[in-house]
Order: C-alpha cells, then sequence, then structure tokens
C-alpha cells in the first residue's frame, strides 16, 4: 500500500495528511506529536481516529499544518486522518462518522464590523 494524502480543515488551519502502513509514529512538521502540541487533550485529539478504528500503531502519520493556533491544527489534523483512514479502508466510516470525525467543521471568526469595537460588541453609548 503506498502513502495516502488527505487535506483537513479547520477555522483557518490547513492539515496536509500523508498515511502510510508503520509503526504508529506521527510527526507534524518534522516533530513529534506529543512535542509539537504539548497537551494531552491535544495529543488525544489526533489519535482519536486511530482509536475509534482500532488500528493505534498501524500506520505512520506525517502531517505539514500551517495557520490558526494549536486546537484548530490540532482538529485539521484529526479530519486529514480519519479522511485518510477511509481511503484506506471503507470500513472505518461507519465506526468515524457517528463521532462527527468526517465533517468538515464551518465555523469561522465573525469579521469586525465598521464602528464597533468588534464583531458584535459596541462602543459605549453615551445619551448625553
Amino acid at each position: 500500500m503506498s502513502t495516502v494524502h488527505k487535506i483537513g480543515r479547520r477555522k483557518t488551519s490547513v492539515a496536509r495528511v500523508y498515511a502510510k502502513p508503520g509503526s504508529g509514529a506521527i510527526t507534524i512538521n518534522g516533530r513529534d506529536v506529543k512535542e509539537y502540541f504539548g497537551t494531552d487533550v491535544l495529543v488525544y485529539k489526533v489519535n482519536q481516529p486511530f482509536i475509534l478504528t482500532e488500528t493505534v500503531g498501524a500506520y505512520d502519520v506525517t502531517v505539514n499544518v500551517f495557520g490558526g493556533g494549536i486546537t484548530g491544527q490540532a482538529e485539521a489534523i484529526r479530519l486529514g486522518i480519519s479522511r485518510a483512514l477511509c481511503e484506506i479502508n471503507a470500513e472505518f466510516r461507519l465506526a468515524l462518522k457517528p463521532h462527527g470525525l468526517l465533517t468538515r467543521d464551518s465555523r469561522m471568526v465573525e469579521r469586525k464590523k465598521p464602528g464597533q469595537k468588534k464583531a458584535r460588541k459596541r462602543f459605549q453609548f453615551s445619551k448625553r
């Protein structure tokens, strides 16, 4: 089996995921996943597709990710890995779909409006 390439996105983060059969090493921008994210919560998010499909340690994953913050990047990587696993084996879709791992989260930051402080917040109103 050759390398599978998929893209995952979340907010402004874009992750290019390359998966191939191997020992389970996950490399993000040339660094190990634990070193890159630091927190166990984000490492769990990245590993979630493997846990649900019971393929922990079965595939080597190389990721190039840019844009956004670390949470958006982790969720973009998770989507990319989920899509790659579905291409490797179509039966994995049944395990991933109920947990929402194949859905692109379309929520983005609302833009700032002119004459306001932020997207929704206004400047203080003074009657007199």
